[in-house]
């Protein structure tokens, strides 16, 4: 029943209990709204709540309220809405934290019922912005940024569709001129034509495109307006004029920061990129420019209001970076247009200046400072700015859209050039390493307060958050761009940080930490560097020595030194390696932990490096494990422990000899285990290295089962988290794989497997893996254990998956069938119908469906051979005549005659074992009492005797791998080896198909008497030759 306005006391109060102290009031009261949250007319109900004027002093039940409506809408609105959208007086609400709860919500509103049901909603805003006043005018750009912000997400084909039939015509009449013409030029090729057809039916798809058109003019115009009247506001704060209204002030900048954001939005959403449609973007070439001068402007007031004027120093600092990444954020979407010298020269210009020579109020602007960085590495590294090197046909006039794009890519690479002279960026360069690679007094204090975030602050997620990680960063780019110019440059700096402080120091001083930023230069670009500095001869005569300084303030450059030898790990040649082990394995024992951080990554490189010399650290084993060991114990973040189980990983995947080191490894992963309860992510890394541990170890994996087995036994039920399934399903199938034998309780496990395949096929692959290992390693044991499991399992995936996920399974069958031939299939009747089905309704033009269909034949050609009474028996059952006409097949002849036309069909898609056991089953077929025997008599013993006479190399490569079995026993998974002496000891290899056919033929002679003969004086000549050839007759 929906609510309606009498219940609108009973609404207020409950909203009003709910924030009630008292638990005894507020429960009833938030159950009571969570009943009415599902029934009309409840959004209705609040938005009078949130709007009533009465109720202005009553914030806190109101900005409920709005919370409420904001979850009704992400809950209900799509399925139950209210008869209204918004009411005017949400325009003219005072409490700033309601409105911004509401603007998020219409947006939402907005998102599911724009254009459909709310077609109004941009041009009643329109109307109310023409004659708003400030707080009206502020609250609306809330509610257009949020609904555009939310819109511009949309990207659905039906919603953008809807938008380009209804919003064509309205686009077209608000603008003066299209921004695209309604025909492309003739100089265009058709290949352009069709991707400009594309490009610009994705253009009136999107809604800011339609948007931009309608607020983009407004929008700007009053942008420009208000920057006047803050600049005016500030020069009247810095004369400290009384006159002035700081409010009013205030709110202009509140109101000008969401137009900032608006403008970007229509920019960034309201045009397809310029580097795909080759569209010049007008807006940007409006706005660039005046966007950097605002910047320039704010900065003038940057150090006068910190003391003065806090609020507004905190909306500068807040505006000013804003409007950098505005301009980043319009490079990276429309580099073209961006690169209009009106544009891009005076941006470079400006953050080339503000990092080289920054005015004294910026230098401790250092959010400011990162984003000036983060401007000069995304142009540096825009490929759309890299000179294009394209011919074109001769004599073809036409312009395509390559060479558009080489022509404005080499026009913006030239105004580049013009920027960054030589001169310029080797300053550029000097300034990054001299100034502010420099560790600061506030580095080191935070590299003592927390080494372990220090070290990770070098991490891509956060160079763009701190000044001197970005500094890297963008030294990075400029090195690559510039390598020749900048190789012997850093060098230099690198020479004389180091000749200025000698490896005995041991004072911090500005020497040493120039040479600790010389190092990180070295380190960051060591593939180009490489060309111009000789590892050998740096290690040798510097980093070596350095390392043998223990003084606690060499942890500086021991922490530096740590991360050159993980850098140049590529360049390390055979006679420098084994002392560059040992440095790293001293720098793992040291007491910093920044610097032992730096080391384990470092390591790992070189583990994991193709080079990687196990002969050369298997003395310094011990040690390193101890070391990890001893490092995973004491840090603390969740990154620092996963950095270094990595390393140990690899560590144990690399080496050879890990038993020796079992005790003390199984140990520690019995430790960290327990230690890690709850944490899925870190779980999953031991989950990785305990699978390793499982290889590495082998057939003596056995020895670590009383920490594996409970492990694996706590990751494999259903109550373990989903995040953990794929890791604990690769170390139950590698703990399998690798044993010597069935033990209690990994046969217990089995159970699970239906549970996990129940929830999800994801794993199927491992699944079959894992069920293939209990067959080969448990035997009849595990038959007799878990056959109605097995069953069930078989049940579960046959017929329910796709044609990979049975090729994955079907071996399992094979096997199972070849194990057991007298107990099996009777217990997976139901799978072996399906099997049946599947060789006679299968699809041959598919080639998956076909290997499918050869396999399922191959297991049924060899349950008959194997247990001919039973496949006998299930095929005259009418429950299969169901199944089948259920598939659609409709063929009266014997399903045994069927299966026959099937292998003769399949023996050329089969190996040689698989074609023995059609052909043997064929022969089968001839002891039938029925007279259509006869009719495929040619083709059954043509089939037979091909596969008689073609040899038997799979078998002959068999028993070479029977003979070398035991020298390779000990070097194969036990499971492997299992597996081998299966697949010798199949009865197939042992049965002579020669002699059943022949006794065959005999019973199907006696059988058909004349009629046998005169089927037989049909075989062509040849044919006959050959049957007689393959069963030795005379």
């Amino acid at each position: 029943m929906a609510l309606s306005a009498s219940d609108l006391p009973t609404i207020y109060t409950l909203l009003a209990n709910s924030l009630s102290g008292d638990i005894n009031i507020r429960n009833p009261a938030e159950d009571a709204l969570a009943k009415f949250e599902s029934r009309p007319g409840f959004c209705s109900c609040l938005m009078e709540v949130i709007a009533a004027k009465d109720l202005v002093s009553q914030t806190d039940v109101r900005l409920l309220s709005s919370v409420y409506f904001k979850n009704s809408i992400n809950r209900y609105w799509r399925h139950r809405r209210d008869s209204t959208h918004a009411s005017d007086d949400f325009l003219i609400l005072v409490a700033l934290q309601i409105a911004a709860t509401l603007s998020v919500l219409i947006s939402k509103i907005a998102r599911i019922d724009y254009p459909r049901e709310w077609s109004d909603l941009f041009s009643v805003l329109a109307q109310q912005l023409q004659s708003a006043d400030l707080l009206t005018s502020h609250r609306i750009f809330m509610i257009l940024f949020r609904t555009l912000k939310e819109l511009s997400t949309k990207r659905l084909t039906s919603d953008q569709r809807t938008f380009a039939e209804r919003l064509t015509e309205i686009m077209f009449l608000n603008l003066e001129e299209p921004l695209y013409p309604c025909q492309p030029k003739d100089d265009v090729s058709s290949t352009d034509i069709e991707d400009w057809n594309v490009q610009f039916c994705t253009l009136l798809s999107i809604i800011g495109l339609t948007i931009a058109s309608q607020f983009f003019d407004y929008s700007w115009h009053l942008w420009q307006t208000d920057v006047q009247n803050i600049l005016h506001g500030f020069s009247l704060l810095a004369q400290n004029a009384s006159e002035l209204n700081h409010d009013d002030l205030y709110l202009t900048c509140e109101r000008w920061f969401l137009c900032s954001k608006i403008t970007r939005e229509l920019i960034i959403s309201g045009f397809p990129s310029d580097a795909k449609s080759m569209q010049e973007v007008q807006p940007v070439k409006k706005v660039g420019p005046v966007v950097l001068n605002a910047v320039q402007s704010f900065l003038r007031y940057y150090s006068s209001f910190q003391e003065k004027h806090p609020k507004f120093w905190d909306f500068l600092k807040k505006a000013c970076t804003k409007l950098m990444k505005v301009l980043i954020a319009i490079q990276h979407r429309h580099p073209y247009s961006f690169g209009d010298k009106s544009v891009l020269w005076p941006v470079v210009d400006f953050c080339l200046n503000t990092i080289t020579n920054p005015e004294p109020d910026v230098v401790s602007f250092q959010d400011f400072l990162i984003q000036c960085m983060s401007m000069m590495k995304s142009i540096l590294e825009c490929k759309d700015y890299k000179p294009i090197m394209a011919g074109r046909v001769m004599d073809d006039n036409r312009m395509t859209f390559q060479e558009m794009k080489k022509n404005v890519s080499n026009a913006v690479s030239d105004v580049l050039a013009s920027l960054l002279p030589s001169d310029r960026v080797v300053l550029l360069c000097n300034i990054l390493i001299r100034r502010y690679f420099v560790l600061t007094a506030s580095d080191m204090e935070e590299w003592y307060q927390n080494p372990e975030s220090f070290h990770h602050e070098q991490d891509s997620v956060l160079w763009s958050e701190r000044l001197r990680p970005c500094a890297e960063a963008l030294y990075i780019v400029l090195f690559e761009n510039h390598s020749q110019l900048l190789g012997p440059v850093v060098v230099t700096i690198l020479q004389e940080a180091m000749s200025g402080c000698p490896s005995s120091g041991n004072e911090i001083t500005p020497p040493l930490l120039l040479k600790d930023a010389a190092y990180g230069a070295a380190a960051y670009v060591y593939y180009e560097l490489s060309n111009y500095l000789s590892f050998k001869d740096w290690f040798d005569s510097a980093l070596s020595a350095d390392i043998t300084n223990d003084h606690p303030k060499m942890r500086i450059i021991h922490r530096k030194i740590a991360l050159i030898l993980g850098q140049w790990v590529s360049e390390i040649k055979d006679e420098t390696r084994r002392a560059v082990y040992c440095a790293l394995i001293k720098l793992l024992q040291e007491k910093d932990l920044c610097v032992r951080l730096a080391a384990s990554r470092s390591l790992y490189f070189h583990i994991e490096d193709a080079n990687f010399s196990e002969q050369e650290f298997s003395d310094l084993l011990p040690i390193c494990w101890d070391s990890c060991f001893k490092l995973v114990d004491e840090v603390q973040e969740f990154d620092s422990k996963v950095q270094v189980l990595n390393t140990i990983s690899c560590l144990i995947a690399r080496v050879t000899e890990v038993i020796p080191h079992s005790n003390k490894l199984t140990q520690f992963f019995q430790k960290v285990w327990e230690e890690s309860s709850g944490e899925s992510l870190l779980q999953i890394q031991l989950l990785t290295a305990l699978k390793n541990f499982v290889v590495a170890l082998g057939y003596q994996s056995s020895i670590c089962y009383n920490m594996l087995v409970p492990i694996l036994q706590s990751v494999i039920n259903a109550n373990s988290p989903d995040e953990l399934l794929e890791d604990s399903m690769q170390l139950w199938e590698a703990t399998l794989s690798h044993a010597t034998s069935m033990i209690p309780q990994l046969l217990g496990y089995f159970p699970c497997l239906v549970e996990i395949l129940d929830r999800s096929f994801d794993h199927l692959k491992v699944a079959a893996s894992i069920i293939e290992a209990y067959i080969l390693l448990g035997g009849i044991e595990f038959l007799n254990m878990h056959a109605p499991t097995l069953a069930k399992l078989l049940d579960l995936v046959v017929g329910n998956v796709n044609d990979r996920g049975l090729l994955s399974i079907l071996p399992l069958v094979d096997i199972l069938v070849q194990c057991f031939p007298a107990d099996v299939p009777q217990l997976i009747s139901t799978t072996i119908l399906k099997l049946i089905v599947l060789c006679l309704t299968g699809d041959d033009h598919d080639p998956l469906k076909t290997a499918v269909k050869a396999s399922s034949a191959a297991i049924l050609a060899r349950i008959l051979v194997m247990n001919t009474y039973y496949l006998a028996q299930l095929t005259s059952e009418p429950s299969l005549l169901s199944h089948l006409q259920d598939a659609g097949f409709s063929n009266d002849e014997n399903i045994l005659l069927c299966l026959a036309d099937v292998w003769l069909d399949m023996v050329d898609n089969v190996i040689f074992t698989q074609r023995k056991t059609f052909g043997l089953a064929l022969s089968i077929i001839l002891t039938l009492r029925m007279p259509q025997v006869l009719e495929k008599l040619d083709q059954i013993l043509s089939v037979c005797a091909s596969v008689i006479l073609g040899g038997s190399e799979d078998l002959t490569e068999e028993e070479s791998s029977s003979d070398n079995m035991q020298s390779s026993k000990l070097q194969l998974p036990s499971k492997e080896v299992r597996k081998r002496q299966i697949k010798f000891s199949d009865p197939i290899n042992q049965m002579s198909l020669e002699n059943s056919v022949r006794d065959n033929l005999q019973t199907c002679a006696a059988l058909h008497g004349e009629l046998f003969n005169t089927a037989m004086s049909t075989i062509h000549p040849a044919a006959f030759a050959q049957l007689k050839q393959a069963l030795n007759m005379t």
